[in-house]
Parts: structure tokens; sequence; C-alpha cells
């Protein structure tokens, strides 16, 4: 039993330890990451725009479903991590950029928005950008997205996906 108790009281103590750095970790971040495909602009930002087809090469995302649009912006409602995403798409300017925002109406314990960026070079290839401006409430997340994940692991995650949908491997670079 009384190993019980310390085990117990270790743990709590580490919860209580991430909380303590956690709010000392700014709740606001930006992370960006960038790739060079071989595709087209048009040919990228047909597979990025398709909010729905996100599940049929990016396994991180388990469910993509449209919903009802909302004050005239397109929503979608996603499934990530064991966590529901809603999505509203506050941009849209084919074939150059995509901005996306959590839609904390109802709440939430994280928010932000993705901008996606497509750059087409003289060569035929892309360059794609994608830009999280996030916000995590909750300290022992924050220590965690810091720390633990980073905040690069869902962008590059989503780069390197993008990648191989397009039968290339890439390497994203961070700025």
């Amino acid at each position: 039993m009384k190993w019980v108790l310390i085990v117990l009281g270790g743990l709590v103590g580490l919860v209580a330890l991430m909380a303590l750095i956690g709010a000392f970790v700014p709740r606001e971040h930006r992370a960006t990451s960038t790739v060079q495909l071989r595709q087209p602009a048009d040919s990228v930002w047909m597979v990025v725009r398709d909010l729905g087809g996100v599940t049929s090469w990016w396994s991180e995302i388990k469910e993509s479903v449209r919903q009802p649009d909302r004050n005239g912006q397109e929503v979608w409602r996603q499934k990530m991590s064991g966590f529901d995403v809603p999505l509203i798409v506050i941009e849209s300017a084919p074939p150059r950029r995509l901005v996306t925002q959590i839609d904390t109406s109802a709440g939430g314990s994280f928010g932000g928005t993705w901008t996606y960026e497509l750059t087409p070079d003289s060569g035929g290839a892309t360059k794609i950008s994608v830009t999280e401006a996030g916000w995590i409430g909750n300290p022992i997340f924050r220590f965690l997205s810091r720390f633990v994940f980073g905040y690069y692991g869902s962008l590059d995650g989503y780069l390197k996906a993008l990648g191989k949908r397009f039968g290339e491997t890439v390497e994203p670079v961070h700025s």
C-alpha cells in the first residue's frame, strides 16, 4: 500500500509540475513549416482545398464532414487525435491561399488558424507553407504542446502526408 501511495504522490507531483511550468509558457504560439513539391500549384491546391478528401491521405484525420454554412462561411467538423475539431474556412483564394480557423464559439481549450500559402516557381514546382497561429488555454496542454509534441508536429505531419500523397518524400523546413 505504501508503494501505491508513493507512486500516486509522484504522479500528482508530476502533473502539478507540468501545470506550473505550463503556466509560464505563452498562451499563444506561431509556427510555420514549408516544403517544396514537384507539382504545379493547381494540382496541389486541388488536394489542399478538398477538406473532405483529407482522410484519404492524412491518417491523423479520421473524419472530415461538411456542416451547414454559417454566416456565408464554409464549416467542417474533423476528428483528429481524439478531438472533435470544428473548422471554418475564413479565406479561400485559389490557387494561392487558404485560411481555416478552429471554431471556438461553443468553447474549447485551444484554437487558432492554419494559413496555407502556395507559391509556384518557374520550373513547375510549388512551395507550400502552412502557418499555425494558435492558442492553448490549459497550462498542462501548453506544457505538452511545447515540450512533448512540439508546435511543428501537426504541421510537419500534414506536409509529409501531402508529399506522400504526390509520391514524394519531403522534409519540412521551419521558420
